[in-house]
């Protein structure tokens, strides 16, 4: 009975130690990034197989810091720590100016400090990464397009911003000083957005007249025509070679979504290029050759871009393919003819976000269902899984779907995710409901889900080696905290350098170098070049072990190097 006091003592000073209270800090990168968007990439290019014998021999590290024995491991944490790897991301869509500009014409001093503000809310929430509306009609949000400006941008499809600049480059280099990801989304579909959109001379419409059809008041890209599935596809290449951009993004509009009394008049087209298919399958075929086609685009001219899309999210319901999920909706496979379930198996795309915009308690397709059956189908090793999520429903519930009158909704949804192994991240739908935070759901990440830093999940497929590790490492205690210095590492065998780098701190004479905790990571240094962190939290009364680690530009971590502060 004398041993209790001293086991109770001895776990109350190792729950101190533990860096849980450590809130992690961000050192903004400088304003040039290592890279220039449009520099070739450095051969070889990335393998996909066992990563070869590199081509530098590696810079010898300190001895490791030695790892307590006692078997108080159990007790070091008694709670389980946050994903270090999870997708964290919110689409910004331009189209009628929904989330960015907030108005056409509006001036572009303006409109930088509009996207400066949102991507500093986005840091600051814990997101890691933007998908960001850079086509929504057959036109452009950046400069170096075949494509006419956007109206949303200046009021008048055709005009370029005065004074000149180019917002893609502008976005891209503000993501990446704040550690985003920049994923470019585009609208496939849509050639006119309505009646009266604003139209330039320049527009595809007008130079190719036989690739439209007419729905819905909109003129939309026939994708029967194999010359139209190329044009899109070169419209993506074109942005991949001369934007600096980690992803390419689509969304759900691949054919129509069926309206009242009206017909797509693309028989012509069927009797022309159909090979004994019914109609539906070779809208269906039209469609996968189109995504199969832009994969090879992004891969022939930068193989390790993604390639994400958003369908809809119910591929079929049970009631018309046993494979399907039990739900009773609209269903992508037959009303837009888009087979997502395939484009998975066949390994066309990177990443799939499913528009899961349901509330649990949405008896036609609760939220927890639809999971499920996109766990269960997404199990390819070739494509990773993130739920859309439907933040402009959150506090707008109705008599159909009144789950989202709840507070607990949303929270519940982002618990049920990560009870899920194969869901490795999120997407919300928009950026102006994450602003105006609804039910406190922006509060609920920035506090909760997304307090702790976390990084994108890696791709082994399209990068499987990591930097090699930083080297030279000093610590200094100074007056105003910890002064931390180290190397820049040479380039990997693949000729990648390090971007980012990670610094960890552990408390203690011995402590575990608990890497894979994200909870012990007290900064993230954005850049290269940036090889020096000041720990103004740091207590001089305290021993510290500092662990510090390279990133690649696909967020392979390298190797640790450590140094002790007395």
């Amino acid at each position: 009975m004398r041993s209790i006091p001293y086991f109770i003592l001895l776990f109350v000073v190792l729950l101190d130690n533990s860096c849980r209270r450590n809130k992690p800090v961000v050192v903004q990168r400088p304003p040039v990034r290592s890279a220039p968007a449009t520099a070739p990439k450095p051969e070889p290019t990335k393998p996909v197989a066992v990563k070869p014998a590199p081509q530098r021999p590696i810079i010898p590290t300190p001895e490791p810091i030695p790892v307590d024995t006692l078997a108080f491991d159990e007790v070091t944490d008694l709670t389980p720590p946050p994903p270090k790897r999870e997708f964290r991301a919110v689409w910004i869509a331009t189209i009628d100016n929904l989330d960015w500009p907030s108005r056409k014409g509006l001036p572009v001093a303006d409109q930088q400090r509009e996207l400066v503000t949102m991507f500093d809310q986005h840091q600051q929430m814990g997101l890691n990464a933007v998908v960001v509306q850079i086509r929504s009609a057959a036109d452009a949000f950046y400069a170096k397009s075949s494509e006419p400006w956007s109206e949303w941008l200046t009021g008048k499809q055709g005009l370029a911003p005065e004074p000149f600049y180019d917002p893609l480059e502008f976005m891209i280099e503000q993501a990446h000083q704040r550690g985003l990801e920049f994923h470019a989304w585009f609208n496939l579909d849509r050639a006119t957005y309505s009646k009266t959109a604003s139209i330039a001379p320049t527009n595809i419409v007008y130079r190719k007249p036989e690739w439209m059809l007419t729905y819905g008041g909109r003129k939309l890209f026939n994708l029967g025509i194999p010359a139209v599935r190329s044009y899109i596809a070169g419209v993506v290449a074109n942005v991949v070679r001369e934007y600096d951009v980690d992803g390419i993004h689509f969304d759900d509009y691949f054919y129509p979504y069926a309206e009242a009394g009206q017909t797509l008049a693309d028989d012509g087209t069927y009797r022309m290029y159909n090979i004994g298919m019914t109609k539906g399958d070779w809208r269906r075929d039209n469609v996968n050759k189109l995504v199969a086609e832009l994969r090879d685009s992004i891969r022939a001219n930068k193989p390790w871009i993604k390639f994400g899309i958003s369908p809809f999210g119910i591929w079929k319901n049970q009631t018309n393919d046993p494979e399907g999920s039990a739900t009773n909706g609209g269903q992508s496979y037959y009303d837009i003819y888009a087979d997502t379930r395939k484009w998975i198996r066949d390994g066309l795309i990177d990443y799939i976000v499913p528009q899961v915009y349901f509330s649990s308690a949405f008896s036609r397709a609760p939220y927890k269902t639809l999971v499920d059956w996109w766990t269960r189908t997404c199990t390819s090793s070739t494509c990773q899984l993130y739920i859309g999520h439907g933040a402009y429903r959150v506090g707008r519930g109705s008599e159909r779907d009144p789950g989202w009158w709840r507070a607990t909704e949303f929270p519940d949804q982002m618990r049920y995710n990560r009870l899920q192994r194969g869901v490795l991240g999120s997407v919300f739908f928009s950026a102006r409901n994450l602003k105006t935070n609804p039910l406190a759901i922006r509060d609920s990440l920035q506090n909760n889900f997304y307090r702790h830093l976390a990084l994108v999940p890696t791709m082994p497929w399209l990068d499987s080696i990591p930097p090699l590790p930083p080297h030279s490492i000093k610590a200094v205690m100074t007056a105003d905290g910890v002064d931390l210095s180290w190397q820049k590492p040479d380039e990997a065998a693949d000729g990648d350098e390090a971007n980012t780098y990670l610094v960890y701190r552990f408390e203690g004479q011995r402590p575990r170098i608990r890497l894979n905790d994200p909870r012990c990571i007290v900064a993230k240094c954005i850049g290269g070049t940036t090889t020096h962190f000041l720990d103004r939290n740091a207590d001089p009364a305290k021993k510290y072990v500092y662990a510090v680690t390279a990133l690649d530009q696909l967020h392979n971590e390298s190797r640790e190097i450590t140094v002790r502060v007395q």
